[in-house]
């Protein structure tokens, strides 16, 4: 069943892109840049790619001045083994294996070396005085990720295909799964700069990887017709922040604010707290390869045999899904470095139009592990409301959330040892993953199903799947390869 859902979401995405990278789109109901990707496993690592949305009435109507041109740009990563094979240790809870090197638009860059030869770099040709438009996306698989260009600055105009006001910053953070469009002026002296991606990592006790870095070029005047980028001349190099120091992401997040701000729903309905956190599934002390990852204790299970989404539309999620559980309506007391209670197929139901407030908390202990979590939610845009360092404080840090211009994004990265707040009314009806966009803590059980019962007319209700919709039931029911 799982290759039949990538063949035909290749489908999909290659008449929309015409087998390009980026699809352009521009007519929709948002404006920015989104991506694509395989949800199987890691192949996303190779299959993704940038969903550019324009304006409906074309590129002059942009909130900004419009750029001379749009370019995208992709971090990912290179992972020197079958991928296929990687999800298999994944699936024996084997964590030990990482990318060799993060790439920029598929290439490697010069600090690469394979069989003796040194990698290219991705080049960005650039005209002294024009404006160019960086739709950038993080398409890696686990890592933060700091992007850099010495010499200049970017500014950010919008995230998660939200726009926000022009924010103007030396370094864009971002995280496994956002995006970011930010405008870069070509004001620096002709020239060489490196456009530098270096991975964030979270320090001591959490376990240490090699460093995650690569670099392209941006060239004023490149000559295309050049055999090599090498004309002689110094490339000059970007301040890297360190790559333990999580302040910078911190500092990026806080300073978005939107630029079309929305009405925030001021009464809550649902509110959420929920412990994010690692542990031992293993019962005794030293087994290997037991490692888990929970939301309040709880380590997601996907079902093997029904869907959620179909158990759902037929009213038996109760009766089909063996290891259901619900999440506690009573906020649960915040417990890390404990040994995940159980394995279950973790919900939570909400009406439709009902307004739901989640606190995402991460251990706040330095003796504890504690990494950024990029929590994503399928279906739904929320209102980031606020952040903050430390265990979550009920009555002081509501005092601080942004109820007037907060940005809205589809992903919410909560910061190492510290704590995130979101906002938003559950209005399309469904099942919806809410789950770490790190593949190793979402296949370990990072994730929770969201479930919004229809509304009271039609077009609040989920509609029936097409009648030739392959179903997981229906083994005869098969989509040609071809």
């Amino acid at each position: 069943m799982a290759a039949v859902c990538v063949v035909f979401f290749l489908a999909v995405a290659l008449a929309v892109t015409g087998g390009g990278e980026a699809a352009l789109v521009e007519h929709a109901f948002v404006e920015g840049t989104l991506w694509w990707h395989a949800h199987v496993g890691f192949l996303r690592a190779t299959i993704h790619g940038a969903l550019i949305i324009r304006p409906r009435s074309g590129r002059n109507s942009y909130p900004f001045p419009r750029p001379d041109k749009e370019i995208p740009i992709v971090i990912g990563e290179w992972w020197d083994v079958d991928l296929v094979h990687l999800e298999t240790r994944v699936e024996n809870k084997i964590y030990e294996d990482w990318p060799r090197s993060p790439t920029i638009n598929g290439m490697l860059g010069d600090l690469s070396n394979c069989s003796g030869v040194t990698e290219n770099n991705y080049i960005l040709n650039v005209e002294r005085g024009k404006t160019y438009l960086l739709r950038i996306v993080n398409a890696a698989v686990h890592e933060e990720y700091n992007l850099n260009i010495a010499g200049h600055k970017f500014t950010v105009v919008a995230v998660d295909a939200n726009y926000v006001k022009p924010y103007t910053t030396d370094t864009i953070v971002t995280a496994s799964g956002e995006t970011v469009d930010a405008l870069l002026i070509a004001d620096a002296p002709p020239g060489r700069y490196y456009m530098v991606a270096q991975a964030v990592q979270s320090p001591e006790p959490s376990p240490q990887i090699p460093v995650l870095i690569s670099r392209g070029v941006v060239y004023y005047n490149y000559n295309q017709s050049k055999r090599s980028d090498d004309d002689g001349t110094p490339i000059v190099a970007p301040e890297l922040p360190d790559q333990h120091d999580a302040t910078p992401s911190f500092y990026f997040r806080g300073n978005l604010t939107s630029l079309l701000p929305q009405p925030v729903p001021l009464n809550v309905d649902e509110h959420l707290l929920i412990a994010i956190d690692v542990g031992d599934i293993c019962l005794y002390e030293g087994s290997p390869n037991c490692m888990v990852s929970k939301l309040n204790n709880i380590s997601f299970e996907l079902p093997t045999r029904t869907s959620l989404l179909q158990a759902h539309y037929n009213n038996n999620m109760s009766r089909s899904i063996s290891m259901l559980q619900e999440l506690p309506s009573i906020l649960p007391m915040v417990e890390f470095g404990h040994s995940p209670k159980s394995k279950a197929t973790i919900v939570r139901r909400v009406r439709h139009n009902t307004v739901v407030e989640i606190v995402f908390q991460n251990p706040y202990s330095s003796d504890l592990i504690s990494n950024t979590n990029p929590m994503h939610l399928h279906g739904h845009d929320f209102f980031i409301l606020g952040q903050g360092l430390g265990r979550y404080d009920m009555v002081k840090d509501v005092q601080a959330y942004n109820l007037v211009d907060p940005p809205a994004r589809n992903t919410a990265l909560v910061p190492i040892y510290g704590w995130m707040a979101i906002r938003f009314v559950a209005n399309n009806p469904g099942v919806w993953f809410l789950h770490c966009h790190m593949e190793k803590h979402v296949s370990s059980g990072m994730a929770l199903e969201l479930v919004v019962e229809n509304g009271h007319t039609l077009e609040m209700t989920l509609p029936p799947p097409p009648e030739d919709y392959p179903s997981c039931d229906d083994q005869n029911s098969r989509v040609s390869d071809e």
